[in-house]
């Protein structure tokens, strides 16, 4: 299978790259099933990349119907080592407004109904989490967005991403509590793909493109799917743009990560007791470790 040793994924508003050339459409069968979409594998200024629209390219898929482990899966299986995820959020602080972006360095888990790990059925595995985002490929991002100097856009680096179920939008005292609690961001998505991700051994990191205030903020209207839809389009030229740019940074000098030895110890079963059905389901992650 045709490999990409970086990875995108986008979400709304970015269900396509128009600076991708020789592109190729390829459709993934995992052990967890299917991807959102064809992974569109094409190359941005020399470097082969895998592109797979996070909610399909018609966006068909709630939050909670993502199929986040095939979609991680399928990027591992491609040799993906970095791992890029574009996201539309809801601002929890004044200072980041819309279409600014943030490359958060935190997560907050108020999902109930989501699956974020590869492991059970007879193998347990504890990954390290306290720094969810890997930080070198975070600084490249966040470098990139620095570079072009986008008019109208502020970057913000670091900061909390309060991943919520979803599909609808938070409540005022929702929005309110978690202000409370110091985050920066709001958004649906990117926590399982953290999870996964590291479970996966792939560094990852989030470009997080603001779209509104969520509903907290007294001078602007509440979160409307019309404000939302009108930002993501003028965000989605700039996040382009910031993906090219670090595609182009990364391919030049990929930084270590320890995302990439992330399972070393991570792994309380002994494999030889691991059921075989399982060990064959999960054989691209334990294979180095066998």
């Amino acid at each position: 299978m045709t490999e990409a040793r970086i990875g995108i994924i986008g979400g709304s508003g970015l269900y396509k790259m128009d600076a991708l050339k020789d592109v190729e459409e390829v459709k993934i069968d995992t052990p967890f099933g299917s991807p959102s979409d064809a992974v569109i594998l094409g190359t941005l200024d020399g470097t082969r990349v895998a592109f797979l629209a996070r909610h399909g390219r018609n966006h068909t898929l709630l939050p909670s119907e993502l199929p986040f482990r095939a979609n991680i899966y399928a990027m591992k299986q491609l040799g993906v080592e970095y791992l890029i995820s574009a996201s539309a959020v809801g601002s929890l602080k004044a200072e980041a407004k819309p279409l600014d972006m943030v490359v958060p360095d935190q997560f907050i888990d108020r999902t109930k109904n989501r699956v974020s790990t590869f492991f059970g059925e007879g193998i347990v595995a504890h990954i390290a989490f306290g720094d969810p985002v890997c930080h070198n490929l975070a600084e490249v991002v966040a470098d990139a967005i620095a570079s072009l100097n986008l008019p109208d856009v502020t970057l913000h680096r670091g900061g909390t991403y309060v991943c919520m179920e979803g599909p609808a939008f938070s409540t005022k005292a929702e929005s309110n509590l978690y202000r409370s609690w110091d985050a920066t961001i709001i958004g649906m998505t990117n926590l399982p793909e953290a999870k996964l991700a590291r479970e996966a051994e792939i560094a990852y990191a989030t470009l997080a493109l603001v779209t509104d205030y969520d509903c907290w903020h007294p001078d602007h209207d509440s979160v409307t799917v019309e404000m939302v839809v009108n930002n993501l389009q003028r965000n989605a030229v700039n996040a382009q743009k910031v993906i090219q740019e670090t595609v182009r940074r990364l391919s030049e000098n990929p930084p270590t990560s320890a995302a990439h030895s992330a399972l070393k110890y991570a792994i309380l079963t002994p494999l030889d007791k691991v059921p075989t059905a399982t060990k064959e389901k999960l054989g691209l992650l334990l294979k180095k470790y066998i």
